[in-house]
């Protein structure tokens, strides 16, 4: 089996993320590396927190509290909702982490020895007013695109153009609000990505038809728009530090690293923390060095990062000159909308995770936004679909179906699965549907179209309700009570080879269905063609029991509680 490598784009260190985060990024790795290790396939999922750059810095004098420590129990809160959302992280590290500060050092040396830093003098926000220079981030105006006023000195939130502090309209410092700003000429280490054009249009060119439209169409813009050469230091406190033995200036002036030049490094580093930890056992370097092919490596983000991950970073390999893994296929979304706008971290619209475990469970949540991901364009998110996709698909199709088969088996059977006659044609015929079905799952699930499978798996849940509707046990038990129990029996079937397939996107679902049955040994990690077909899983006499309500369903009255709270729309 082939050896597998995720990760999905950093969380950033500020604040608690909200379904937009989730669904773009975390989740559908989350379900692709759950589905992997269900086929055999060995999967390290790594991820961690972003946690340099000036929002940490912000955010902590905000709070009055050092940035070490800011980022520290903001790490341990982000965990908790991952956490909660049931997450399969192999590791999620932190950015600010000694394997990552060593491994980024390591990269700007080798990027200087073979010529592709240099350090040039610029001339950069100052603000008498804080006394400082302003990194990008510190600077806040109106973004000369789209006009957006709340745009940072280093992207618009609003339109995804990356900027400079410089060509912002009406800049003010985002420290102390102040409109008393200065240019003045300080000195960087640029990264000279115009000299790794070439390299990074080849590297590009042999995978972009791979690839979602989404990813290759935003990396080919960057490219024929043509790479500049980019600042990839900052005058900030917290960062990893330029180091002092090939920039001592600069070392000396406090420079550390921009965070979008370290942040990927953490996807190495992160490895490392997580090796670090049983070095025994775990090799670092086996996942990421000189195993192109050995390795197949899959990035999980947002449009806005596809930029870093398929240009930028690349261009910082490229110039490394050694045999560090790069990234085969990038799994690009657009945007989840809350009612038509954008949700929003740094707006505080939309709904954050940790508020929607408080509502509900995350199976919940999981499967609704991995139904509804936004793959091919934005999809939207509102209660009245959230709602009536609970209720149909979650409540009515799966819960209800476990419920009514388990519930009338040990009301006319007992609490152990039935014997009945031999199957028929209706038992073939299911069997061959549940096949084609489970084939049409694999299939979307291989190819990371998630939409599509989590229609396929909506579609074999269904298929149980057609086969328990046209058999109608409690008609055949008044008229053939071997019929209504190899009927009972078929459909218990089907829960157990439900509660094993659904599990990438419903794991603790999933979990409640397989433990309603005392099976003496279930080791089964998927389910087969052939044994798709007999659904004999489940012999006569095993012990089950009846789980609690998988799915509540939602009311008119959740409804308009959770629009009360949250809005109806994005203003």
């Amino acid at each position: 089996m082939a050896r597998h490598l995720i990760t999905s784009a950093l969380p950033y260190i500020n604040g608690i993320k909200h379904l937009g985060n989730m669904v773009g990024s975390m989740l559908p790795a989350d379900v692709y590396s759950r589905y992997l290790r269900q086929r055999g396939h060995e999967v390290l999922y790594i991820c961690a927190t972003d946690e340099h750059g000036t929002p940490a810095e912000l955010a902590a004098k905000e709070q009055g509290i050092p940035v070490a420590e800011f980022c520290a129990q903001a790490h341990d809160a982000q965990k908790a909702v991952y956490d909660g959302f049931a997450l399969a992280f192999d590791y999620f590290g932190r950015s600010s982490s000694e394997q990552n500060v060593e491994i980024t050092q390591h990269f700007a040396r080798r990027l200087n020895e073979n010529g592709f830093i240099e350090e040039r003098a610029i001339r950069q926000v100052y603000s008498p007013t804080d006394g400082r220079f302003l990194p990008d981030r510190y600077v806040e105006g109106t973004c000369p695109h789209c006009g957006y006023d709340k745009a940072r000195g280093d992207q618009c939130e609003n339109c995804t153009r990356v900027l400079d502090p410089t060509d912002l309209i009406n800049p003010r410092s985002a420290i102390s609000g102040s409109t008393d700003l200065e240019v003045r000429e300080t000195k960087h280490l640029f990264l000279l990505q115009s000299k790794l054009q070439h390299e990074v249009e080849e590297w590009v060119s042999r995978h972009e038809d791979d690839w979602p439209q989404l990813a290759s169409s935003i990396a080919r813009k960057w490219l024929n728009e043509g790479l500049h050469d980019r600042a990839i230091t900052r005058d900030l406190d917290w960062g990893v530090p330029v180091p002092a033995d090939t920039w001592p200036e600069l070392a000396a002036e406090g420079k550390v690293f921009y965070v979008w030049f370290d942040a990927p490094i953490e996807y190495i580093g992160a490895t490392k923390e997580w090796a670090d930890l049983d070095p025994e056992n775990r090799d670092w370097k086996s996942w990421w060095y000189d195993v192109d092919t050995d390795v197949r490596y899959t990035e999980f983000m947002a449009k806005d990062n596809v930029p870093f991950h398929t240009v930028m970073f690349p261009a910082t390999e490229l110039g490394v000159r050694e045999p560090w893994k790069k990234v085969d296929y990038v799994k690009a979304f657009n945007w989840l909308t809350y009612y038509g706008g954008k949700f929003s971290t740094s707006q505080k619209r939309g709904v954050f995770t940790d508020q929607a475990l408080d509502i509900l469970p995350a199976d919940y949540w999981r499967y609704f936004l991995i139904a509804n991901a936004p793959e091919s364009d934005d999809s939207s998110f509102t209660w009245e679909h959230f709602t009536a996709t609970v209720n149909k698909d979650l409540a009515d199709t799966l819960g209800n179906f476990v419920n009514r088969v388990l519930s009338f088996s040990k009301k006319r059977f007992g609490e152990e699965v039935p014997a009945g006659g031999e199957p028929g044609a209706a038992e073939a015929k299911l069997g061959e549907e549940i096949a084609r079905l489970l084939a049409e799952y694999e299939q979307q699930m291989e190819a990371l179209q998630f939409r599509k499978a989590a229609a396929a798996l909506r579609a074999l849940w269904s298929a149980g309700n057609s086969y328990l509707e046209e058999k109608a046990p409690w008609l055949e038990i008044k008229t053939d009570k071997d019929g209504a129990a190899l009927t009972l029996r078929t459909a218990m079937n089907l829960i157990h080879l439900y509660a094993v397939v659904s599990e990438p996107f419903i794991p603790a679902t999933s979990a409640a269905m397989r433990q309603a049955f005392a099976l003496p040994s279930d080791t089964a990690t998927w389910i087969s063609a052939d044994e798709a077909r007999t659904l004999t899983a489940l012999t006569p006499g095993i012990p089950f029991t009846v789980p609690p309500v998988l799915f509540a369903k939602l009311t008119d009255e959740d409804l308009e509680n959770y629009k009360e709270r949250f809005g109806g729309s994005p203003e």
